[in-house]
């Protein structure tokens, strides 16, 4: 498939990358840094552009199979609408090309359930403070992506992972519609759900939930390597 990914240049999006090139896919990398993109490939094309400028997300959807989004931005007190403004100008490129599949990372937190393992700290105050207070702005604008693309008449689908961490390969991770009862997703297999359902007609207008059951850090072991990586 001719596969465009914008947010290509962040951890998941290079992994996403990669693994779409080794399935055999042309890809098109969207990144604002192209020149710091670490991948080369005969059948990888990087783009410099800026997912909000609607003429550049315009040339980078034309003559595409498909367009995966794992666009992302840090949280802050500040408005945020690179999520909203970002599928707005992506969905207006796919209808004037007439691209049909589209599939998105958004966030566990849009919707946030009680975890079964997440126990009173996590589920009464970690985890509302995190949606509600120090991530309130990120989580309201991908709401806002969300209900942008579910209006549409696009072939979506929403995925939603859960506390993100690294693992060097993909495992047997485990899909859900709706909400799944798992607090870690490696990112490696984010990338790989979003790249397996452009062949799953069973996720299409569908919200999912991506979880990886192995490996799992504990909840202070992911605090302090998230953390780390991003000083």
């Amino acid at each position: 498939m001719r596969i465009t990914v914008f947010g290509a240049n962040g951890p998941t999006g290079r992994l996403l990358t990669d693994q779409a090139l080794t399935a055999g896919h042309q890809v098109t990398a969207v990144t604002r840094q192209p020149k710091s993109f670490p991948l080369h490939h005969d059948r990888l094309e990087v783009v410099g552009a800026d997912v909000l400028d609607p003429a550049a997300v315009d040339a980078a959807v034309a003559q595409r199979d498909a367009v995966l989004s794992t666009l992302g931005v840090p949280a802050g007190k500040e408005p945020i609408s690179t999520y909203s403004r970002g599928a707005a100008n992506i969905v207006a490129a796919m209808q004037r090309h007439r691209v049909r599949r589209l599939a998105v990372v958004s966030s566990s937190g849009v919707d946030p359930p009680p975890y079964s393992d997440g126990g009173i700290l996590f589920n009464r105050v970690l985890l509302p403070y995190v949606t509600r207070v120090l991530g309130k702005t990120l989580y309201d604008d991908m709401r806002r992506m969300e209900a942008l693309i579910r209006a549409t008449d696009l072939d979506w689908t929403i995925v939603r992972p859960s506390g993100l961490y690294h693992l060097p390969s993909v495992t047997d991770y485990t899909v859900v519609e709706g909400h799944a009862d798992g607090r870690f997703t490696a990112r490696v297999d984010l990338a790989a759900s979003l790249l397996a359902v452009l062949d799953d007609d069973r996720y299409l207008r569908t919200a999912i939930s991506v979880i990886t059951t192995v490996d799992n850090p504990t909840l202070f072991q992911w605090i302090r390597r998230e953390a780390m990586a991003r000083q």
